[in-house]
């Protein structure tokens, strides 16, 4: 059943209605931005000029972080009720708002482009902030936003830290806003199973002593530099650890339930083509597990690879996190508010203008144009427990997370629900052809296409807010399921630290893709930092 009407509610839309060209005109330029993991600088100074002009006290720069930010502001005594923005790009997924592929012009086409895209994403939160902060002002309702930018989400990067440094313990609620990635669940919240563990490893080899390696550095007579033996060093090591990850994977874990293991290489060799051992190199591992247990398998055997590789190479081998996120923890009670909420504002609905351009796509694809170039569930709301049960057929029964994002770490410091709203992606293509991902890209630069999806984002989170902070029922009953799962809380029976510990650093000092100024202008690079 919906949630009833109250004036507080109403004054949220009807700000959101009068305040919706400036907010698409908000989402374009962030979405210009597109900036990777960890060097979202002007996307992190967009929002804390904006927050800041809006009235609250800004941090920036929170848990050591320089693109994330801690954002304030108080009506008085009253619940705290957190939401966030993420606002960063993914590597290699270029592309501009034309309905054909097209990367960004004047960049190399491997660099940064939004995907799910955090651009909407964090407009749906500040959206639904920004109209929660105009009622609570209006109607003299007591209370505290807390509202967060969260950079590097593509990594499940901040909210671990944030988490480990104690900025999630003073909330009471947090509401967690993403474009549907579960194409039949395209309008709801999540009800038991929420998303799992995303752990990420950079394994850093370097080789100090090429010289002890073998008669390397035994020159007599004529003997030649060049002409001696060569330790294996640092770029063997890349291609081992690779190579022997990759033949051990299926040895990781049973072979049931769903989890991956990927990885990227961050630096390699900086030799040229000389007989020089290769001295440094860089691996990142992440993976998506279910359960904790699981992810800890997979990193036993990666550190057992690493170590026998390095002693293979000549190499010493160390290691840095990125990020350990936990499982996620349900809360019904938080949920069942939201989605009733949902009911009330109902799904977003796309104009014409979308899906012309949907349909330009399907051109461009080779398929005759549909006057519906859209899924019909984009537009229609889902139960949460049909939703659930949709989930549960695919998996096994012992597993009890799916998929995988950080916003679960909030999720062990205060009730939070997961919220998702349909954003337009063209219909499957037949005879099991996969769209290309371009298309999706494309349509995340269309304001006709994303702007129903972020005010309808904004406008649930709104309304669920203002529930929790004047209901006198819907906090409360969050709050005792939050203690009761965690057996008491934060530090309760059943709670679960931080994985990274107390107080951890960010990984902001690898060397991340990312944007920079010369004097040829902008450019795309990848900066090598060796760790000697």
């Amino acid at each position: 059943m919906a949630a009833p009407m109250t004036p507080a509610k109403q004054t949220a839309l009807d700000w959101i209605a009068q305040s919706a060209p400036g907010l698409s005109a908000d989402h374009m330029e962030l979405w210009h931005f597109h900036e990777p993991p960890w060097r979202e600088y002007r996307s992190a100074a967009w929002y804390v000029d904006r927050l800041r002009a809006e009235g609250f006290t800004v941090e920036p720069g929170s848990a050591g972080m320089p693109t994330a930010f801690c954002a304030q502001w108080s009506n008085g005594d009253g619940p705290t009720i957190g939401a966030y923005a993420e606002y960063d790009a993914v590597p290699g997924c270029s592309q501009e708002a034309v309905p054909y592929r097209k990367p960004r012009a004047g960049l190399h086409p491997s660099a940064a482009g939004h995907t799910d895209p955090h651009s909407a994403l964090g407009m749906g939160g500040l959206t639904g902030a920004l109209a929660l902060k105009h009622a609570m002002q209006t109607h003299g309702i007591p209370g505290r936003i807390k509202f967060f930018g969260e950079p590097a989400e593509k990594m499940c990067g901040s909210k671990p830290v944030h988490a480990a440094h104690g900025y999630y313990d003073d909330l009471d609620a947090a509401i967690s806003f993403h474009p549907t990635s579960l194409p039949a669940l395209s309008n709801t919240v999540l009800w038991d199973t929420h998303c799992g563990c995303f752990w990420s490893k950079i394994y850093t080899f370097t080789c100090t002593e090429p010289h002890e390696w073998g008669g390397a550095g035994d020159r007599k007579g004529v003997q030649n530099y060049h002409a001696v033996a060569r330790a294996p060093a640092a770029m063997d090591a890349i291609m081992q650890m690779y190579a022997i990850t990759q033949a051990s994977k299926e040895n990781m874990l049973a072979h049931s339930g769903s989890w991956s293991v990927n990885e990227a290489i961050l630096n390699s060799g900086f030799a040229t083509s000389d007989n020089l051992p290769p001295r440094f190199a860089q691996l990142q591992y992440g993976w998506r597990c279910p359960s904790i247990e699981m992810a800890e398998a997979v990193l036993r055997v990666l550190d057992h690879n690493a170590d026998h590789v390095a002693a293979l190479t000549h190499c010493k081998v160390s290691s840095g996190w990125v990020t350990r996120t936990r499982p996620g923890l349900a809360n019904h009670a938080l949920a069942a508010t939201t989605y009733a909420n949902f009911e009330l504002v109902g799904p977003p609905t796309f104009p014409e203008e979308a899906k012309a351009f949907g349909r330009e796509i399907q051109k461009t694809l080779g398929i005759d144009p549909d006057p519906e170039p859209f899924p019909a569930n984009l537009e229609e709301l889902v139960d949460p427990e049909e939703g659930e049960r949709m989930i549960r057929s695919i998996l096994p029964p012992w597993q009890t997370n799916y998929t995988s994002d950080d916003y679960t770490d909030y999720t062990w410091h205060t009730p939070t629900v997961r919220l998702y709203v349909g954003r337009p992606v063209i219909k499957p293509l037949s005879d099991g052809k996969v769209t290309p991902h371009w298309c999706r890209w494309a349509l995340g630069g269309v304001s006709a296409a994303m702007d129903p999806m972020f005010l309808t984002a904004g406008r649930v989170i709104a309304t669920t807010a203002l529930d929790l902070l004047t209901d006198g029922v819907s906090l409360d009953a969050a709050r005792a399921e939050f203690e009761s799962r965690t057996g008491g809380g934060i530090g309760g029976s059943d709670w679960i630290a931080p994985l990274l510990g107390p107080n951890p650093t960010a990984p902001v000092e690898y060397p991340w893709p990312e944007y920079v100024e010369t004097t040829r202008g902008p450019d795309w690079v990848v900066p090598a930092r060796p760790d000697d």
